[in-house]
């Protein structure tokens, strides 16, 4: 919504565009022709003919208009505007003409068909410019809001990215606590480095992608810990630098999910390989594959948020500028990404 001093503002621009418009309608009734020359014909009186015009244009622009057209009330918008467009020619023909033209226009009727396509004109072009103004005006209020939503969606899916990491890898380290082993203090500390970086360099919607390819190595590390001698992590960047931009923690789901798919279902050969590149056009290219072992899904498993969170992200910062591709082929899992990055 605009703020008072915003519409305050908004409401002076739109009198003073009125303004300016009812001036240059008012000049071309003014033109008259007279064998084939445009002479313009300037009395008082004329002030008063197109006032009957401009007291109607109001009330269509700023009663019909709002009360009836808006609220998609259209036939009686359509009614009131007859009835208004009646009691113009009513007006002009039987007042204002017996009044300033008592032995010429108004000693007859001129007809309702000449009447009535001289107030279409004027009336139309009136009131047909404040229904663009207004248009023109609502699509930026619908344009703000979609910017509202769209911020606001973002910071409901950012909110779950901590809390869906922190889950997963504190039942990890429990797992490892309970057991005792010797790797839980270097997974605390590799998890502490982890939430360092979402806590406190994550804060804007975008990072350099150099900040966040070191965050991602750190990541796949304090996984890395986890599996042990069970298998095999590969990770390798090309043409990474800072000449780019990318939104945080994008890339970070596809590679816990590989860790948690491989494990989830075998205990030793686990094979993960995650690579990522840039190349000269400035589009990222990043592939996840891992295999895994087809297992059924216990009863209380978690179907998790994080694939659907990172989809939705993506669709939000990356609109058509984005491609994703995920695949079970036989006993493997891969996962596509392509993002066409921006730069500082």
């Amino acid at each position: 919504m605009d703020s008072p001093m915003q519409s305050k503002k908004t409401n002076r621009q739109e009198w003073i565009f009125q303004l300016i418009l009812h001036l240059t309608v008012f000049h071309f009734v003014l033109i008259d022709h007279e064998e084939g020359q445009m002479v313009y014909e300037l009395q008082w009186f004329q002030l008063v003919f197109f006032a009957n015009y401009v007291c109607a244009n109001l009330l269509i622009s700023y009663v019909l208009l709002p009360r009836f057209l808006y609220k998609k009330r259209h036939w009686e918008f359509g009614l009131y505007c007859m009835m208004t467009v009646v009691a113009v020619i009513l007006v002009e023909e039987f007042v204002l003409e017996k009044i300033f033209y008592p032995t010429t226009r108004g000693s007859d009727f001129q007809g309702a068909i000449l009447s009535l396509g001289e107030v279409l004109s004027v009336l139309g072009a009136l009131t047909g410019v404040k229904f663009a103004w207004d248009s023109i005006h609502r699509q930026r209020e619908i344009d703000e809001l979609r910017l509202v939503v769209k911020d606001s969606e973002l910071s409901f899916l950012n909110s779950q990215i901590n809390p869906h990491f922190l889950f997963n890898n504190l039942n990890n380290l429990y797992s490892y606590a309970v057991e005792q082993s010797p790797k839980t203090p270097e997974i605390i500390l590799g998890l502490s480095g982890v939430l360092r970086y979402m806590l406190y360099e994550c804060r804007e919607p975008f990072v350099p992608l150099l900040k966040e390819v070191e965050q991602l190595r750190n990541f796949i590390q304090l996984y890395e810990l986890q599996i042990e001698e069970r298998g095999a992590v590969d990770f390798t960047t090309k043409n990474v630098s800072d000449n780019y931009q990318i939104a945080p923690l994008i890339l970070n789901v596809f590679v816990e999910n590989a860790f948690k798919h491989s494990q989830s279902g075998q205990s030793d050969e686990i094979r993960i390989s995650v690579s990522l590149s840039v190349d000269a056009t400035g589009k990222l290219h990043f592939s996840c594959v891992n295999n895994y072992e087809p297992h059924e899904a216990s009863e209380g498993e978690s179907k998790g948020i994080g694939l659907e969170n990172v989809k939705k992200r993506l669709a939000l910062l990356y609109p058509e500028r984005h491609s994703l591709s995920i695949e079970k082929s036989g006993q493997e899992y891969r996962v596509a990404l392509q993002i066409q990055l921006q730069t500082p």
